[in-house]
């Protein structure tokens, strides 16, 4: 098999299963934090990592629900099972970077991967989602080349894959819809609670050999599997969140 088409199809396989990525980040991050000497790094520097972490995860879900909030229907879905795409965009996130939903995404976990204050964790984090999501991006973008032609190669040649062009923004003509965003993104955010809550209390168990999560992280957790569970409901049993002409 030639080596594009060997990497189309690593691509097409990672991108079904690309929901397991954090998974493989919480299994990872286990012999990291195990041998890291958590007591030798003081309060006001685990709280400084701690907060700049949050502030990454924040940031990733800003691209995200910005992304998400103001493309129409037949871009940036959540199919698993093959690629699809209607319409090619080009405003609004996708006017400045070609695959913005994946830049959203590292900065999730880079947030989650930070917050385990070890930084080798962290680096090779970086690497394992560049190497998952290359072939991903290959392959997406190999489907999208077929389907668009020329339209594709002349919008691609123009914009960065992964960093933004800032300068380079163009106002999406769909506006924003918060509803949208509620109803696509609120798995991606309790996987990102549950990412941080887990890793404070394996933290806290290498350091002082008991799991101590915060009051707060406990019931941040709560409040957001509540709110979850609600719009989930509402998702799947009424039509309050359903939108014409989006995804």
């Amino acid at each position: 098999m030639a080596l594009i088409q060997s990497m189309e199809k690593q691509g097409n396989f990672l991108f079904k299963y690309r929901g397991q990525f954090p998974v493989v980040l919480f299994v990872l991050a286990l012999p990291f934090m195990y041998s890291k000497d958590y007591n030798n790094i003081s309060e006001e520097t685990q709280t400084y990592m701690i907060f700049t972490a949050i502030i990454f995860s924040i940031i990733g879900f800003l691209v995200r629900f910005y992304t998400i909030g103001t493309t129409p229907k037949g871009t940036s879905g959540r199919n698993t099972d093959k690629q699809v795409a209607i319409v090619l965009n080009s405003t609004g996130m996708y006017s400045i970077v070609r695959h913005p939903l994946y830049l959203g995404n590292y900065f999730i976990w880079l947030g989650v991967a930070t917050s385990t204050l070890d930084i080798y964790f962290t680096v090779i984090m970086s690497l394992l989602f560049w190497v998952y999501y290359e072939r991903i991006i290959f392959a997406e973008e190999r489907f999208l080349e077929n389907k668009f032609g020329i339209a594709f190669v002349s919008w691609s040649n123009t914009l960065p894959a992964f960093i933004p062009s800032l300068l380079k923004f163009n106002r999406s003509d769909t506006p924003f819809s918060l509803i949208t965003v509620l109803r696509r993104e609120y798995a991606g955010v309790l996987a990102t609670v549950i990412g941080f809550t887990y890793i404070e209390g394996f933290r806290g168990y290498f350091a002082n050999k008991v799991w101590s999560i915060s009051a707060f992280s406990y019931q941040f957790l709560i409040v957001v599997l509540v709110l979850v569970l609600i719009l989930r409901s509402l998702k799947h049993y009424t039509n309050i969140l359903d939108e014409t002409g989006r995804s």
